[in-house]
């Protein structure tokens, strides 16, 4: 979760491009004898429910629920399901589930309404959380039931085959957090609290009151409301959640949230886990609440934020409620990685700053971008958990691939999508429209035209609407490009799921391969009854015309010298009479190939 701040306060960033080493000199091996080489190769799309399911296409800047629509729990059909189950999916993240602030007012239902002068968006951000206990309003045809509508929706994803994941947000709450849905007994973060003790729920700024931003306009001038007056009464002032410890955070910081005590004394550099601070048993006692609604795996928010004693506290416990269920880390700091796997107990972590960023700077076309990179990523970064790495082109924090601001157009992340997908046997992600082209052109409202689509505003996504189609979920609207687009999507995650070595073998890259330059990358992916060879040009001009070498080592395993090989992305099948003089290949700009064989 970024909300306008794209950089975490309380992390080093590590930017692995800036620390490659040089190419290896000969083929190397990455041996299961380092990592125990595991069947992690999800497929998880992520979509946001309150955009995923809309058909309004008013799209009015700074629109309200009524003017620019909302998707509901009963917009994901049986047809829309179907239909990512044929994409090649495995697991579903459900953003924006958990009831968040907002300046729609449900009064009327019984919820209490939200200052909008510490709301960011009409809509809010899905990470101000408002209500642990409860769905957002928004998502249901009937608020009061949705909660039973939430459930229909786990159960109908289940008979899909399909897993569901949703978002977990640990580190802060919205500033008006107030729930009226919690079982009884259960206090509200804050109901304990006195004056400046280690054990409260909340940090306060001793005798100082909350000081909004300057230049909010909660909604825009358009937006009117009794209390949106430029005013919120909070005394004393609560820290904020991206690590301010001030009454007066910037209108870059997330200053619609309140940062909670884990038990850790930020001025003083002392840890208070001894008795378990309030904060991690209410937190258990959620994560069990929706372990029990049936869902199958949480996506957790800026991770590092909270103590890594807290995760490894808190995980084996709620897998004893629910065995197999799964955890994922929003992580930026491969320093810490795998004291979040080994010590935390996730599952699995994001690649963002080591593979994502890499490949991001060879789709742009970049003056210093290198397949180095890659090669950093495999053999230095995640070398020894390169299982549990989620890897993405895309997601709701990053720029859209066919914006502006990223690669124009969607084509270009080809070869970065199938080498994401294959470089290793952990999970790969995609975000709902990527598989269309979605832009995310214009400005949506507080969203801002950032090359993304936004979490804080109402709104359609033009291109996603197309292959939606009214709610046909056949892609009726698509022009030919796209469809043909969808259609390598389909191919690729249907390769991974379907092909063992994609799924489990060991890797071993092909390097210094004659006219390979900075731009092509090759590699192996291998069990003892698959061999398969991925090729990939990001270059965007030139073909890849050349003879791919395997090392003699390898060429021992294949047996006779006439092999025939498919590309699993196209179909296509061809043979050669000697695979000891190796294999052909003509990867076209921005292409890539997956040969099995």
């Amino acid at each position: 979760m970024k909300k306008k701040t794209y950089f975490l306060a309380s992390l080093v960033l590590l930017l692995a491009g800036s620390c490659s080493p040089k190419m290896q000199p000969k083929t190397v091996m990455h041996s299961n004898t380092t990592e125990e080489i595991k069947d992690n190769k999800f497929v998880i799309y992520q979509l946001m429910v309150r955009l995923f399911g809309n058909k309004n296409s008013t799209n009015k800047f700074n629109g309200t629920r009524d003017e620019n629509g909302t998707g509901k729990f009963n917009d994901i059909t049986d047809k829309a399901l179907d239909e990512l189950k044929k994409l090649g999916i495995s697991h579903v993240w459900y953003t924006g589930v958990i009831e968040h602030a907002t300046m729609t007012d449900y009064t009327a239902e019984g919820i209490k309404m939200d200052d909008p002068d510490i709301v960011k968006g009409i809509a809010g951000s899905p990470y101000a959380i408002k209500d642990y206990y409860d769905v957002d309003p928004d998502l249901a045809v009937s608020v009061k039931d949705r909660i039973k509508e939430f459930q229909s929706l786990v159960n109908r994803t289940h008979q899909h085959g399909l897993k569901v994941l949703i978002d977990f947000i640990p580190n802060h709450v919205a500033r008006t957090y107030n729930s009226d849905a919690k079982p009884e007994g259960v206090d509200d973060f804050g109901d304990d609290d006195s004056k400046y003790n280690s054990t409260n729920d909340f940090y306060y700024i001793g005798g100082r009151a909350f000081v909004l931003p300057l230049g909010i306009n909660a909604g825009g001038d358009n937006f009117k409301h009794p209390m949106k007056d430029g005013k919120f009464d909070e005394f004393p002032a609560k820290a904020t959640g991206n690590d301010v410890f001030s009454e007066n955070p910037s209108i870059d910081d997330w200053y619609e949230t309140v940062k909670l005590n884990y038990g850790i004394d930020y001025k003083h550099n002392q840890t208070h886990f001894d008795p378990i601070p309030p904060v991690w048993t209410k937190m258990r006692d959620i994560l069990v609440y929706w372990a029990k609604k049936d869902v199958d795996g949480f996506r957790c928010d800026v991770a590092e934020m909270v103590p890594v004693e807290f995760w490894s506290w808190v995980i084996p416990q709620v897998k004893k409620v629910k065995p197999g269920i799964i955890f994922i880390a929003e992580a930026y700091n491969p320093q810490q990685y795998s004291k979040y796997l080994n010590i935390g107990k996730f599952d699995f972590l994001y690649d963002k700053v080591g593979l994502y960023d890499g490949l991001k700077r060879l789709i742009k076309n970049e003056l210093h971008a290198d397949v180095k990179d890659i090669t950093h990523v495999w053999s230095e970064e995640s070398l020894d958990f390169s299982s549990k790495m989620v890897r993405f082109l895309e997601n709701h924090d990053e720029e859209r691939i066919a914006s502006n601001g990223f690669a124009q157009n969607p084509w270009y992340a080809k070869p970065a999508m199938v080498v994401s997908a294959t470089l290793a046997s952990g999970p790969v992600m995609i975000y709902f429209g990527q598989e269309v082209g979605e832009p995310g052109h214009g400005a949506e409202g507080f969203g801002g035209d950032d090359s993304r689509t936004s979490i804080f505003d109402y709104w359609g996504v033009p291109e996603h609407q197309k292959w939606m189609n009214n709610g046909a979920f056949d892609g009726g609207q698509l022009s030919n490009n796209q469809k043909e687009l969808r259609k390598f999507y389909q191919s690729l995650f249907h390769a991974v799921s379907t092909n063992e070595a994609l799924r489990k073998g060991e890797f071993l890259e092909l390097s210094n391969q004659r006219d390979f330059t900075n731009k092509n990358y090759a590699y192996l992916r291998y069990t003892g009854n698959q061999q398969i060879v991925v090729v990939a040009n990001f270059d965007r001009e030139k073909v890849l015309n050349t003879i791919i070498s395997l090392p003699a080592e390898f060429l021992k395993r294949v047996k006779g010298n006439s092999v025939e090989f498919k590309n699993l992305l196209t179909g296509e099948v061809f043979t050669i009479k000697n695979i000891s003089k190796g294999i052909p290949v003509k990867v076209l700009p921005t292409d890539a190939w997956i040969l099995n064989f």
